[in-house]
C-alpha cells in the first residue's frame, strides 16, 4: 500500500520536477521566489492529477490477481501461522 501511495505522490510531483529541470536547463537560478513567480501552479497541478488518475485507472484495469481466485485467510495449523493467499 505504501508503494502505491509513493508512486501516486511521485506522479503528482513529476510535472513540478520537470518544470524545475527546464528552469535549470535555461540556466536560471532555482530560487524559491523565482519558482513561485514563474511556475504555472494550477497547470502543473492539473497535469499531476491527470497522471495520478491515469495511473489509478491503469492499476484497476491491468493490475490485481485472477478474477476467479478465492482468498484463503490466515490460519493456524499445528501451532504454525500459515499466511493468507489466493487459490
Amino acid at each position: 500500500m505504501i508503494r502505491l501511495a509513493a508512486i501516486e505522490i511521485a506522479l503528482f510531483l513529476s510535472p513540478f520536477l520537470v518544470f524545475a529541470l527546464i528552469l535549470a536547463a535555461r540556466r536560471r537560478t532555482l530560487s524559491t521566489e523565482l519558482f513561485r513567480s514563474e511556475a504555472p501552479i494550477v497547470g502543473l497541478s492539473i497535469v499531476g492529477l491527470i497522471l495520478v488518475a491515469a495511473a489509478m485507472l491503469g492499476l484497476v484495469a491491468f493490475g490485481g490477481g485472477k478474477p476467479e481466485g478465492v482468498y484463503v485467510p490466515d490460519r493456524f495449523e499445528n501451532g504454525v501461522l500459515i499466511p493468507g493467499q489466493f487459490r
